[in-house]
């Protein structure tokens, strides 16, 4: 399968203070791609340089097949981008931003009403984007994102400011766009969207990307207990070693029926970048 996306040694400075440096990942083609880090930690300027809109300092991006420095009219075209309310018309209603994008992208008007529908802003479509409130403005950017059928997607934070129902909505819509084959490359800083959504991720702190890989193979890489916590009926918590040793114990609670849960000790994201890191994904 081939890379639609790819850094390699990727740096980028404002002035002499460096902002990404030495990164290094690979997007496969139809994947959801998740970069996971706090704010301040170089997400969005990455975003930038892969759609061409900043140049590295330091070594090379590709992006479908061609270098990010040189993308033309032809790579915009497959391309969608959502980054915090760029692009929108403050003045325009909801309706009129995504008309002028569709007439921009040749996509048929009649196209509109479908994502506002899908979005859950169908019945703000006559609002002007001025007295939207930030979540309805966020739903929008991914509607004019999603509007002419991208092949390669850039979402910065798609679900920030959204309340969980619209959130699983919009990861609904992402998983549709992925099965028709779409490449989805998203920055987050919410643990569980990452690993809902992401084939793999990439852990940044301060311009670097310290881990990398399948969500739950970075888990259980830093499970150093490697232990199980069981909660039997009465509420008693224990904790026993992940072994064999363990089973017979286990197996005589399920045959009484005294088991009433038991979990893995692996940590979560946000533990392996906080064990990493010290600070969580919130920059805390």
């Amino acid at each position: 399968m081939s890379n639609a996306v790819a850094a390699k040694n990727l740096s980028f400075c404002f002035g002499e203070k460096p902002v990404l440096n030495g990164l290094h990942f690979e997007i496969q083609d139809g994947e959801i791609f998740g970069l996971l880090g706090p704010s301040g930690a170089g997400k969005t300027t990455l975003i930038k340089i892969l759609t061409g809109q900043l140049k590295p300092t330091g070594g090379s991006a590709t992006v479908l097949g061609r270098d990010s420095c040189g993308l033309g009219a032809a790579e915009h075209g497959k391309m969608g981008v959502m980054m915090d309310c760029f692009g929108l018309y403050e003045r325009l209603s909801a309706y009129d931003n995504l008309a002028f994008y569709a007439d921009i992208y040749g996509v048929p008007r009649g196209r509109i009403a479908d994502i506002l529908k899908r979005i859950g802003l169908y019945e703000a479509r006559k609002t002007a984007v001025a007295k939207l409130s930030k979540g309805m403005k966020n739903r929008l950017s991914l509607a004019r994102a999603l509007l002419n059928q991208a092949r390669l997607l850039f979402l910065d934070e798609p679900t920030s400011g959204l309340d969980p129902l619209t959130a699983k909505e919009i990861h609904r819509l992402l998983k549709e766009e992925q099965k028709r084959g779409t490449t989805i490359f998203l920055t987050t800083h919410n643990m569980f969207e990452a690993q809902s959504l992401c084939a793999h991720v990439a852990l940044l702190s301060e311009g670097r990307i310290l881990e990398r890989g399948k969500p739950a193979d970075i888990c259980r890489k830093y499970n150093h207990l490697n232990q199980l916590t069981v909660t039997l009926q009465d509420g008693r918590r224990l904790l026993l070693e992940n072994g064999g040793a363990s089973g017979a114990l286990l197996k005589e609670w399920l045959e009484k029926g005294l088991l009433a849960s038991i979990h893995s000790t692996e940590p979560t994201l946000e533990g392996v970048f906080i064990e990493l890191t010290g600070k969580g994904l919130y920059g805390i």
